[in-house]
């Protein structure tokens, strides 16, 4: 009876200490100011060098016949590691909260039916058209999720400041939500991913595309010159394909398939596809990071 007893104790002990533990590892990460962008950075792993925080705060994404303009903010956060001398690329590494890249969810104009009146049309015709065709049963929202791991994802500080290359790869899956077309309808997938080359210089597409340009934005120094924060970064990309998409309609995904892949004009192939992204940024060193 003793010896249980003391087990207990033992056992309360443990879960009290370790209960602390958590607490304490908690507050490490609860950054303050600036910093606190940082929250979910893995500044604790030796192997990685610098934080990183963006905001992808307008843009779109043309998929095929489809154009989604970005109207709610996308978040990319997590750290990269040092240089590869090679290569001029740096290996992402995950948020430590798992949301390296936030499920954010755009309206798609003209919902499920894709009716959408004319540019020049008058605001109330638009209006009336939002109602009927992008409710909450005709509406349909598209979300960009990464298909692979963090860690298939590069980043390229050099590309970004000299528009040479790939400032940043990610490979993604668009997630299509409509109450008809289930939970499982995605454009992209773990074995046939999108593969963005997001650049801020410019792009050489297939036709019918034609080349863009993104920019390199603005930067400035935050907390006594220990933040680097840029304004006004475009990266685009129009060089990318797009599979067929799969899971739409649940158990009647063999008719609803077809169905979206004809409205959208999957597959798509390189030079009908375009991404452009309106990004903030900001960037530390984790050493600083982890001093704050």
């Amino acid at each position: 009876m003793m010896s249980l007893r003391r087990s207990a104790r033992g056992a309360a002990l443990l879960v009290c200490v370790g209960l602390l533990a958590s607490i304490h590892a908690t507050a490490a990460f609860a950054h303050t100011g600036e910093f606190a962008k940082f929250n979910y950075c893995p500044s604790t792993n030796t192997e990685v060098k610098k934080c990183l925080y963006s905001v992808v705060e307008g843009g779109e994404f043309v998929l095929g016949s489809k154009k989604v303009p970005i109207v709610n903010p996308v978040t990319l956060q997590g750290g990269y590691g040092k240089v590869n001398p090679e290569t001029l690329i740096s290996k992402f590494y995950e948020a430590t909260n798992g949301v390296t890249l936030s499920k954010t969810p755009e309206p798609v104009p003209g919902g499920l039916l894709g009716i959408v009146p004319p540019e020049k049309s008058p605001w109330i015709v638009k209006q009336l058209s939002k109602f009927f065709f992008e409710n909450g049963l005709t509406g349909v929202n598209s979300t960009l999720e990464l298909a692979l791991p963090a860690s298939e994802i590069t980043i390229s500080e050099r590309a970004q400041l000299f528009q040479e290359g790939t400032a940043l790869r990610l490979p993604v899956k668009v997630h299509l939500e409509n109450p008809f077309l289930g939970s499982t309808c995605y454009v992209g997938s773990s074995t046939s991913p999108i593969w963005l080359n997001l650049t801020t210089g410019t792009t050489a597409p297939p036709s019918p595309n034609q080349p863009i340009t993104g920019a390199v934005g603005t930067g400035s120094l935050l907390e006594g010159e220990t933040i680097l924060k840029y304004t006004g970064i475009k990266l685009v990309d129009n060089a990318w394909s797009a599979p067929t998409a799969s899971g739409c309609g649940g158990i009647l995904s063999f008719l609803v398939n077809p169905i979206i892949n004809s409205m959208i004009g999957l597959p798509s192939a390189s030079g009908h596809n375009t991404a452009i992204q309106n990004v903030t940024l900001y960037s530390s060193p984790t050493k600083t990071v982890n001093a704050h």
